[in-house]
């Protein structure tokens, strides 16, 4: 297994620690755990880093990977998102439940669609965009903005930013699924004889 692989197994296994840190801090308030919950996330956000320029620098692409990165991306922000859109009130603010709402439809659509597209032929071609990156980005900002208790009106910019790049990401990627499922011979009509 390579090294770009480990670490992003190492990401998978903080996803369920940070839970239980933030879910602790919100039900005490003590705030060593909101630290706590701040640095797991954010060892989290930085081997994602890690372990992308790991594979390219050094060629340590690998099948696994491509599936274990996104994989070990969504559980953390899926886990983050739905964790601060409940009331955490007086300890955290909340994120918009529309917001986390849009996240998880794109994610949903985005995984529903490649399972329809590999059993119709086979091959994935999933093209990454540099907005699907930017609302990755911003997500990860968010939360840790939430968790480090930055002021609302820098969070509120960061929430519309991030709604924007999440909406057009998953537009894109629909459109990108479509053309793909168009193209190919199995979405074209059924030739039939006609009657003689």
């Amino acid at each position: 297994m390579t090294i770009a692989n480990q670490i992003t197994i190492l990401r998978i296994l903080i996803v369920p620690a940070f839970i239980v840190v933030v879910l602790y801090y919100v039900h005490g308030g003590n705030e060593s755990l909101r630290f706590g919950a701040l640095g797991l996330f954010g060892l989290a956000a930085l081997s994602d880093a890690v372990d992308g320029f790991i594979a390219r620098k050094y060629n340590q692409i690998s099948e696994l990977g491509t599936v274990l990165d996104p994989l070990a991306d969504k559980m953390l922000l899926v886990s983050g998102f739905i964790l601060l859109s409940l009331d955490n009130d007086p300890y955290l603010s909340s994120i918009p439940i529309w917001l986390t709402a849009l996240i998880l439809s794109r994610d949903v659509l985005l995984i529903l669609g490649l399972i329809l597209i590999h059993y119709t032929f086979g091959k994935i071609r999933v093209k990454p965009r540099l907005v699907g990156k930017c609302a990755t980005v911003l997500q990860m900002v968010i939360i840790m903005s939430v968790l480090a208790k930055l002021p609302q009106e820098f969070l509120n910019v960061l929430i519309l930013g991030a709604g924007f790049c999440t909406g057009l990401s998953g537009v894109l990627y629909f459109w990108d699924g479509t053309r793909q499922l168009g193209a190919h011979p199995s979405s074209s009509p059924i030739q039939t004889k006609l009657d003689e």
